[in-house]
């Protein structure tokens, strides 16, 4: 029986026009090869991985020196992390602030022209526009760049040398950003709404030479003064030996905080006053030189330190941002963000293209949930990055944005962080934004700063999950049933069938190292253990037999596994944000098997509306529900009412610490959990049978 084909919500007006188009005749008539649809384009990409690659840099106007005469041992294992482009040079800094153009020779691109001067490239508005926004030209952030870079090089900053960031999201961030990786540093950043304790779990394995520290912060309109929480991250610090000095970024330039009093922290103006000139240099570094270091969420422990190289992420970014998502001089992003995931790059990295950004810095409800909307009319936004939350709230809320703003240069909206439910991508597109406009929901991240599934301009958009599959890095879809098992030869699924994403072979934007003594078992770990030979990636998917379309189901670590029948929260939260919209807010869905247990129950966890509660009736209507949608295997055999979801900072709500409270394990709540004190309420359910024999909750809400 033939796969049924979801409903098509969108397809290019003229796919011949755009750069993956442009990129695929190039390489069609530079091979002599014919790639009609964009699944051949992938399909030869990953197995042609070296000449791909090879192709892709030399399309690419990337600024660097020296040459390569490998691109990448192609027999080579994936876990022995293998060397891309051995031979060249380049920097982050200076792809970001300058343009490329073909050498003398034509060899390769040099830096031989600036980013048009008087264009403004940063925009930085802060939380609910309520004050004039400040704006910064090409070559204003190239004269701020200069004079921080050379007051880093008179205090020591030298080529590898670490610099992390606890601040918010602003032109001061970024001329840190720059500063740093222009010397060859390494740079890190975290969000100034994160506890003491996630940002030291952070720092002290970053061992940071210097810190950079916004002096104050407001959310929801509240000002906060930061100084208590530096003098706590300072003190933190002192058996750090690496770390010399603490600066003061100001929130509020005409209202800069007195840090007199706090111990080896002085503010940013003093730096800058030591500052010999604002001359740029760029200290040019190896392929996969590191450049940054991101973090994982860590819900359940420490997050792990995952270096990124530069070469990797440069080359990577210029094939998804200028391929995948249309991006180039004339594009305007606002990327909604914290500096505390890898997101971030998103909202800054279309300054490499030329383009430029807006840095959005607060809270997206103040003074209301169309504030971001507005930004999109007022600025002409290109490429908006959301959140599925944040749609939901639009939705919930009745705010249309097509009916807001003027939206006619909207080109994309990425939407990442959880899955994107099919009723908000159609709500999209029946009354939420301009039907030219390509949603993209989005899944890879912070371990490879890149993309496991994406859109793309040439094939229509369906309902569900991503697109499709990224251009040179091959993906497929293991059988879990050896779950548990180490070290095992992957057995791939067809087409249609749930399993494990894996990548099959190594790809250009793989972390170079973990941080730390034990890093390298870390990143083995991580990725390696599971599968001989692959990367696995820890997502539970299955791939459209006809489309492509790649749907995540939830967590490896959180899949469902009652009676042996796999499958992914994501399923069940999509019948819940579908049909029951107007009582439940939210949703939790985790698996419980105790010590005892022989077979694994699912409980799933709702968040109610106020002025509604968890009811017999409405029970009853939500395994109805899920048992017409999905099937009768598929519905929990508990549910019940919640105060509170954990989610972390960057409000991704969080499941395996739940699994391990309702399956007997006491954990140590992470400092990346915006809401940690919430686990608490779910330990009573380790006696599960008992609170559904009462048939109600005795525990205090």
């Amino acid at each position: 029986m033939a796969a049924d084909i979801p409903r098509k919500l969108w397809e290019h007006h003229n796919p011949r026009a755009t750069e993956m188009w442009a990129f695929k005749e190039r390489l069609e008539k530079e091979k002599g090869i014919s790639l009609p649809t964009y699944y051949d384009l992938y399909t030869w990409s990953v197995k042609n991985r070296a000449a791909f690659w090879d192709f892709s840099w030399k399309y690419f106007p990337i600024i660097y020196e020296g040459s390569y005469t490998t691109v990448i041992d192609e027999s080579a294992r994936i876990d022995s992390i293998p060397t891309w482009f051995e031979g060249v040079r380049l920097n982050f800094a200076e792809n970001m602030l300058f343009t490329a153009e073909k050498s003398p020779n034509g060899t390769h691109f040099i830096s031989t022209a600036g980013k048009e001067d008087s264009k403004i490239v940063a925009t930085q508005v802060r939380e609910g526009a309520a004050e004039p926004a400040t704006s910064i030209t090409w070559s204003q952030l190239r004269q701020r760049t200069g004079k921080l870079l050379q007051a880093l090089k008179a205090a020591g900053l030298a080529k590898g040398d670490r610099v992390a960031v606890v601040a918010s999201n602003s032109i001061d961030t970024l001329v840190v950003f720059l500063a740093t990786t222009a010397l060859g540093g390494l740079f890190s950043s975290a969000s100034t709404d994160t506890g003491v304790k996630g940002i030291l779990d952070r720092l002290v394995q970053i061992k940071p030479k210097y810190v950079f520290f916004d002096d104050a912060t407001v959310y929801n309109g509240k000002h906060i003064d930061l100084r208590p929480k530096i003098t706590d991250v300072v003190n933190g610090l002192k058996d750090t030996p690496e770390f010399k000095s603490l600066f003061t970024l100001p929130r509020f330039p005409d209202n800069a905080v007195d840090v007199t009093g706090v111990p080896r922290t002085q503010p940013l103006a003093h730096l800058l006053a030591t500052a010999p000139s604002d001359k740029l240099e760029f200290v040019r570094v190896a392929f996969r030189d590191p450049f940054l270091v991101a973090f994982s969420s860590g819900t359940t422990g420490k997050p792990k330190p995952i270096v990124h190289g530069v070469g990797g992420y440069i080359l990577n970014s210029n094939k998804e941002s200028r391929l995948h998502r249309s991006h180039g001089p004339k594009s305007i992003t606002l990327q909604f963000t914290t500096t505390g995931w890898i997101m971030y790059m998103s909202a800054i990295s279309g300054l490499m293209y030329g383009g430029s950004t807006i840095l959005y810095d607060g809270s997206p409800f103040i003074p209301n949930p169309k504030i971001l909307i507005h930004l999109l009319g007022k600025y002409k936004v290109t490429h908006f990055g959301t959140s599925p939350r944040y749609l939901h709230e639009l939705r919930k809320n009745g705010i249309y944005p097509r009916a807001e703003e003027d939206l006619s240069n909207l080109v994309g909206v990425t939407s990442t962080g959880m899955v994107l439910p099919d009723s908000i991508a159609e709500w999209f597109y029946d009354a939420g934004f301009p039907p030219h406009v390509q949603l993209a929901n989005i899944s890879g991240g912070t371990d490879l700063a890149a993309c496991f599934g994406l859109e793309n301009p040439i094939t229509p958009l369906y309902v569900g999950g991503c697109q499709g599959l990224p251009l040179g890095i091959p993906v497929e879809v293991y059988d879990q049933a050896d779950e548990g098992a180490f070290g095992v030869k992957g057995t791939p699924v067809p087409d249609g069938v749930p399993g494990e994403i894996v990548a099959t072979a190594a790809f250009p934007t793989m972390p170079v190292m973990f941080l730390g003594e034990d890093g390298a078992q870390k990143y083995f770990d991580s990725y390696f253990a599971r599968f001989d030979n692959v990367w696995t990636h820890g997502d539970f998917i299955s791939i459209h037999p006809v489309t492509k379309q790649i749907f995540f189901l939830g967590r490896s670590d959180g899949v469902l596994n009652p009676s042996g029948i796999r499958f992914g929260s994501a399923e069940i939260y999509n019948v819940i944000e579908t049909q029951f919209t107007k009582e439940i807010v939210d949703s939790l869905c985790v698996g419980q098997r105790r010590p005892q247990d022989t077979d694994e129950s699912v409980i799933l966890f709702l968040l109610m509306r106020t002025g509604y509660k968890v009811t017999e009736e409405l029970v009853n209507r939500v395994k109805d529900a899920i048992k017409r949608a999905l099937s009768a295997r598929h519905v929990p055999k508990y549910i019940f009412g919640t105060p509170e979801i954990p989610t972390t900072v960057n409000l991704k709500k969080v499941e395996l610490p739940v699994k391990q409270i309702v399956s007997g394990k006491k954990i140590k709540a992470s400092g990346t959990l915006l809401n940690p004190e919430s686990l608490e309420y779910y330990y009573q359910f380790v006696d599960v049978e008992r609170l559904a024999a009462e048939g109600e909750l005795k525990a205090k809400l």
